[in-house]
């Protein structure tokens, strides 16, 4: 059969060919011959900050700037420039990691790249420096919302006055290290991050702290006036108690540090003498009370007396001599983890004790969630610690079901990377999953995310999958699977790449291929739930969509799974189909696998959308989509489009007849044929007329046409719809006005309206 093509067809295929040469010649001119990972030098457990750092180091020796007699040096550095571009993208590293080059072939970016001295002053300003985070997208609001205190500097990397304040940022990160997180967002690269948080001009400083409103600093740029700022929102108190030469604002320093850990206070020996000489005291010093001190001489109490002036020296030696956290026995371990939830530290002997003392903020800071924090010792038990997978130092949740439920952490051994977790993972539905547990013949649909833990992607995927589980539980249960443990279970399921996602509801298994989002994770199970989208085989679109009914219409979505803009579309496409049930139906062919099949469908590129209208006598016919936008609304009024007209035109004379005269309830689209937004309104309004069919009939009003008819119904505006119900009284001209343009809410109200007419015409006949 061959395909019905016309001139404007075949214009539009010649510019596709074009367009198709030119991607394969940009290709070309980036192609690396070589993998991104060893471009840049790093690894494939590389942190973003690292990848910045390796490029930056790279970007600096290679750029053509700096090698003007190297006739390659445009070609070299366009090879590590579309390496960063990949991997710094968590979307497009995914793929990589998934695809290799071959699923990046829709996105040909690093084809452009900055000056010389962009990369050596403005490119990643606070990468080197430790007191400072830089925070990403996915980082930002585990930060902030883990309980510490963070003062955050919105960036951009050309911004002049960004780069003046550089210095005096960095050496004020330094005067308050301990007392609080200080962080920087660079919103050249997270634009959309630094918008949602209502910066538009750069600097902008922000103080932020779980369960509070994000406070704005707008004092002058000095160390000392952020210090002051700071300390402002740092919760110290000191009381008087014991004689030492600090000063006070080391005091109160101290005091925001060991905040909820340790009390702080002083006491003036000349006052308190007898005390002073209890403790052996002559001369003034500091010293460190911990729980059950006695105040003997100082040879035979646990006092411990400190000689540093300086608060951060003090603040670090008090951490190291705070008490550790509990150590749980193997005996009694069930029994604890059933009653209480738990923040579990494992480690393996000794030598495997070796906590960050900053973690010691945890009792405190995980206080209102009611978790407790222990330790439990692997090599005293290893049988305990191979049944829950733990085969070297970690950390894990466990949520009071003793050891069936549970999370191991995977992030960074950092506290407000650990709190974020805690505080996600307590509250949601994800358990570590292994052979023990793996639900290969669960009666009820799981869904399970087989990762490694070196994969930056699979980490970003997690807090996700907590956000997901929460919404969806009782319907679907929530499971990660390590394949770098169990290597054996990922290879019998056929992992070839992390994380890969899979949803197992008895015999049937469905990949998820979308973003890493809770909300399209959340779409993805609906449609799998009640499906929108009916996926068609070469054999299924001859009988559905070739020999469909002369009433039937079809829209199609050619695709691959590899494609960055079918990964895209197929969200909106799935979004568009569920506005679309009854009215048209939708379908999708993955050309991956029916590779063949599309080539003789003459399909050239991916995604391709067509429309198959009713059947006619003409020979094979279908609508291409080139719309720029492939969003569900932009999809849907092109669909729509095509279907044939549900509302009825009407004149003066029909309008007075049918809506004022009749007895029918009427819907009317007050339009005008010039007016853009009417435009788009139409097969919106065509939509609502399908829906409401039987109750309510749906009109359209020419207001160029039929200019006094719309001047006494009062319209002042295009589009406007109102409603004219049907009662036995006179009908209003000015009917009853609609101001939303969404044809689910217009319907909704209309019901509603009608149910109170209703009501209101039975209260009538139980009157009389």
């Amino acid at each position: 059969m061959g395909v019905w093509l016309n001139k404007d067809d075949y214009v539009r295929d010649l510019k596709r060919v074009i367009l198709c040469f030119l991607i394969v010649s940009m290709a070309v001119v980036v192609d690396t011959d070589q993998d991104f990972y060893s471009l840049l030098g790093v690894s494939k457990t590389a942190s973003s900050r690292e990848i910045r750092q390796a490029f930056k180091k790279l970007a600096l020796k290679l750029h053509p700037d700096k090698n003007p007699n190297n006739p390659n040096a445009h070609s070299d550095f366009l090879k590590i420039n579309r390496a960063y571009e990949v991997l710094k993208d968590e979307d497009l590293r995914k793929k990589y990691d998934k695809y290799g080059e071959k699923g990046l072939a829709d996105n040909q970016e690093g084809g452009q790249y900055e000056s010389w001295n962009y990369y050596r002053y403005d490119f990643g300003i606070y990468d080197d420096d430790p007191e400072i985070i830089t925070l990403d997208r996915r980082e930002f609001d585990a930060a902030v919302n883990s309980g510490e205190l963070w003062f955050v500097n919105f960036y951009s990397a050309g911004c002049s006055h960004c780069h003046d304040l550089a210095p005096t940022w960095r050496d004020f990160a330094k005067e308050v290290d301990g007392l609080l997180r200080i962080g920087a967002v660079n919103c050249g690269d997270d634009r959309m991050l630094c918008r949602m948080k209502g910066v538009n001009s750069y600097p902008s400083l922000f103080i932020f702290r779980s369960g509070m409103a994000a406070v704005k600093y707008h004092g002058d740029r000095s160390k000392d006036s952020l210090v002051s700022f700071a300390m402002q929102h740092v919760r110290s108190s000191v009381t008087e108690l014991w004689a030492d030469c600090l000063t006070s604002q080391t005091r109160l320093r101290l005091s925001g540090m060991l905040d909820g850990l340790v009390n702080v206070g002083w006491m003036d020996c000349a006052t308190q003498a007898n005390l002073c000489t209890s403790l052996d005291i002559t001369t003034s010093s500091t010293a460190y009370f911990p729980p059950g001190a006695t105040l003997n001489n100082k040879e035979k109490s646990n006092v411990l007396f400190l000689n540093s002036l300086d608060a951060k020296e003090i603040y670090l030696e008090i951490m190291h001599n705070l008490p550790d956290f509990e150590l749980l026995s193997a005996d009694t371990l069930e029994d604890r983890l059933a009653h209480h939830r738990w923040l579990l530290f494992f480690h393996f002997g000794k030598n495997g004790n070796s906590n960050d003392p900053e973690l010691k903020k945890l009792k405190t800071l995980l206080k209102n969630e009611h978790i407790q924090i222990g330790k439990f010792d692997c090599s005293s038990a290893p049988d305990i610690c191979s049944n829950l997978y733990v085969f070297q130092p970690c950390l894990a949740v466990f949520k009071g079901q003793g050891t069936k439920e549970y999370e191991i952490h995977h992030g960074k051994k950092i506290l407000y990377d650990i709190l974020a977790f805690a505080k996600e993972s307590v509250h949601s539905h994800v358990t570590t999953l292994g052979p023990q547990n793996f639900p290969a013949n669960d009666k009820e649909p799981w869904l399970v995310d087989f990762f490694a833990p070196w994969c930056p992607p699979c980490r970003a995927l997690l807090p996700e999958l907590r956000k997901a589980s929460k919404h969806l539980y009782g319907q679907l249960k929530f499971g990660t699977l390590d394949c770098t443990v169990h290597e054996g279970l990922c290879n019998m399921y056929n992992i070839q790449a992390y994380p890969t996602t899979v949803v197992f509801n008895q015999s049937n298994v469905h990949e998820y291929e979308g973003h890493h989002s809770a909300e399209q994770i959340l779409e993805f199970i609906e449609d799998l739930m009640n499906p929108s989208v009916i996926s068609l085989s070469p054999t299924t679109f001859n009988e559905l969509v070739k020999q469909r009914k002369h009433d039937e219409v079809w829209m199609v979505d050619f695709y691959s799974p590899w494609c960055h803009p079918c990964q895209v579309l197929m969200p909106e496409w799935k979004r568009m189909a569920r506005t679309l049930t009854g009215l048209i139906n939708v379908g999708s062919i993955d050309c991956q696998q029916y590779h063949s099949f599309c080539a003789e469908e003459n399909v050239r590129r991916y995604p391709e959308i067509r429309f198959f209208p009713p059947k006619s006598n003409k020979a094979y016919q279908y609508h291409s989509y080139n719309g720029w936008n492939r969003d569900a609304y932009s999809l849907r009024i092109w669909g729509l489009g095509f279907l044939p007209q549900a509302s009825i035109d009407l004149t003066p004379q029909a309008f007075n007849e049918k809506v004022l005269q009749g007895k029918n309830h009427w819907v009317i689209d007050f339009y005008a044929p010039w007016c853009g937004p009417c435009q788009n309104f139409a097969p919106e309004f065509e939509l609502l007329a399908r829906m409401i069919k039987g109750k309510v009939k749906a009109g359209k009003v020419d207001c160029q046409a039929n200019a006094q008819t719309c001047q006494k119904a009062g319209i002042r505006a295009y589009p406007t719809v109102k409603f004219f119900p049907y009662e036995r009284s006179k009908r209003n001209i000015g009917g009853e006005q609609i101001d939303s343009r969404d044809a689910k809410e217009i319907a909704a109200l209309i019901y509603e309206k009608l149910e109170n007419l209703q009501k209101h015409g039975m209260r009538n006949k139980d009157e009389l």
